[in-house]
């Protein structure tokens, strides 16, 4: 990954149609290019950024039990009609017909697509439960898309659906994505903080989303401050164990949190001492929704309980705004000069800048640094272009790497580099190999 052969049309100007922070660095930093309104070409550099959240997302899905399949992007109208949904849904679903005349759409959710599946192949208690997810494009018709990813009309998610056979396995099932969302987005550095909230066109009596506490925020937050703290840490979670999973959700669904469709500020008052009181704007992320048999007893997904009579399934669903996450981590994450990726979702872990671009010393170093760190499995962003020093570093501080690596001839004449923090913006100098063997223990684990 060279710069004089990658593609990252940065941009030294700030568009004027870009409102937020994140919409304006995206732009920027050459990750995302508007096609048309509320719909984005991912670059090369915006693409990886997507890539390694989807792998986060993907390891702690499969890490709670839930196993990964895909549906299609187009979905049938039937589908939505056994539901009631249809017609129900409003005027953000894109509705077409093929050339057959058949009513189809661009799915904006999978609830009834995933539950037809399920129908069609479960049929008994011992079946369940089953918890399924997928990753895929969906569109909703947005009647102003605004604020880049943020608010886009196709976007990337992550939804998964939750079978059981009652309410009480399907709050379990509840439980255990609520749970894993904190590991989710704990591992990409955010602070997301799980409210009670509307469950909206999805439906269903329960539903928490998850809100990283930003001042572009769309919704208002009024939440307890120790609830704003709390953390997993490093702490391994066994989601086959109900009592761990419970004393989980409780320590997190405890206090007072809500945005402002369910606040109530009598109570907020009344339950929360002054002094821990926090209202704020918050960028919501994550949403799960327990809906019971709303979908199952219309469309007929009927298994036999242990009594041998037939009974609707108890579902859920959980979704995670994966394309959102993007932009939602550089709102959380940024100063005035650019990004500031966590290194668990950098593009690359590192950059590599060449002072003296023609030099044979310090070509070489660089050339050797560069498949040194390869060797060690860190991906390097290798700024070989002849620009000057000055450019070079606004480029990198711009699309925010971690790390970086400055290689140049006073430098080597004794026989150091520079390893940079963006984060801190210290500087040490090291031998070439010590730099390298820092980075790798920096990743190591991640």
């Amino acid at each position: 990954m060279r710069l004089t052969r990658y593609f990252l049309p940065v941009l030294k100007e700030t568009p004027a149609e870009a409102q937020i922070v994140s919409h304006r660095l995206m732009l920027r930093a050459g990750m995302i290019r508007q096609s048309s309104a509320g719909i984005y070409s991912w670059l090369p550099l915006g693409y990886k950024v997507l890539r390694r959240i989807e792998q986060i997302v993907h390891e702690e899905q499969e890490r709670m039990g839930a196993v990964p399949l895909l549906m299609p992007t187009i979905q049938p109208a039937d589908l939505w009609r056994e539901s009631g949904r249809y017609d129900a849904y409003g005027p953000e679903m894109l509705r077409i017909r093929d050339r057959h005349e058949r009513d189809m759409l661009y799915g904006p959710t999978n609830e009834e697509q995933i539950t037809e599946i399920v129908r069609a192949s479960v049929g008994s208690y011992r079946d369940l439960p089953k918890l399924l997810y997928h990753i895929q494009w969906k569109f909703r018709d947005e009647v102003r898309p605004r604020f880049g990813v943020m608010r886009g009309r196709e976007f990337l998610m992550k939804d998964a659906y939750s079978f059981d056979v009652d309410r009480e396995t399907a709050l379990q099932s509840y439980r255990k994505f609520l749970v894993a969302y904190l590991r989710t987005f704990e591992r990409m550095g955010l602070k997301a903080v799980p409210m009670r909230a509307e469950s909206g066109p999805i439906g269903g009596d329960y539903a928490h989303e998850f809100l990283v506490l930003a001042e572009t925020g769309e919704s208002g937050v009024f939440v307890e401050k120790r609830m704003a703290d709390l953390s997993l840490g490093d702490r391994a979670v066994n989601f086959d164990d109900p009592a761990e999973v419970q004393a989980i959700f409780d320590d997190w669904t405890s206090g007072y949190a809500r945005t402002d469709d369910t606040h109530d500020q009598a109570v907020f008052e009344a339950e929360v001492a002054a002094g821990e009181r926090v209202e704020a704007r918050g960028i919501e992320v994550g949403h799960i929704f327990y809906f019971g048999t709303k979908y199952s007893e219309p469309m007929q997904a009927l298994v036999t309980g242990p009594d041998g009579e037939r009974a609707p399934i108890h579902s859920g669903s959980y979704g995670i705004g994966v394309s959102r996450l993007a932009g939602a981590l550089i709102e959380a994450s940024h100063d005035d000069k650019g990004i500031i990726w966590p290194e668990s979702v950098t593009p690359f872990q590192a950059g590599l800048v060449n002072l003296k671009q023609g030099d044979a010393a310090t070509d070489a170093a660089c050339e050797d640094i560069y498949g040194k760190l390869a060797a060690a499995g860190l991906e390097t962003l290798y700024d070989d272009r002849s620009e000057r020093a000055g450019a070079k570093f606004a480029t990198m501080e711009l699309i925010g790497l971690p790390w970086r690596i400055t290689v140049g001839p006073r430098g080597l004449k004794q026989g150091v580099v520079e390893l940079t923090s963006r984060r801190s913006g210290e500087s040490v100098e090291l031998a070439p190999e010590d730099a390298i063997a820092r980075l790798a223990e920096i990743y190591r684990g991640l």
